[in-house]
């Protein structure tokens, strides 16, 4: 069974940064696509990026160039740095561990428990 366990979130000024980790229990991390998704109150959940196990990365259009998202596979980490923080990104953020295929993230089973991110105008 794979473990997911998310931190770094907070409250940050808008036009602030965050870089939050996901760290993975388990043997199959470094074969995994890891993702990050985040809920807002009253919205579905949506994908914000995904990095494959070679390292190739894709992004939502409301967090290109502002979001990166990059991996360790040593550690057992994904992380998602985040830069010039708006209002509109507040949200619980998960990671979650699937996988990638002919261009398509699909998700997997395993979530962590989410970490808070509220930014404030």
């Amino acid at each position: 069974q794979v473990q997911l366990v998310e931190s770094g979130g907070g409250l940050v000024q808008a036009g602030g940064s965050l870089r939050l980790s996901c760290a993975a229990s388990g043997s199959i991390f470094s074969r995994n696509a890891i993702s990050w998704y985040r809920q807002a109150p009253g919205k579905q959940r949506e994908l914000v990026a995904f990095i494959t196990s070679g390292g190739s990365t894709n992004y939502a259009d409301s967090v290109k160039g502002r979001f990166t998202i990059s991996r360790d596979n040593a550690k057992n980490t994904v992380y998602l740095q985040m830069n010039s923080l708006k209002p509109e990104d507040t949200a619980v953020y998960y990671c979650n561990a699937g996988t990638y295929y002919s261009g398509t993230y699909y998700l997997g089973a395993y979530w962590g428990q989410g970490t808070q991110v509220t930014v404030s105008s």
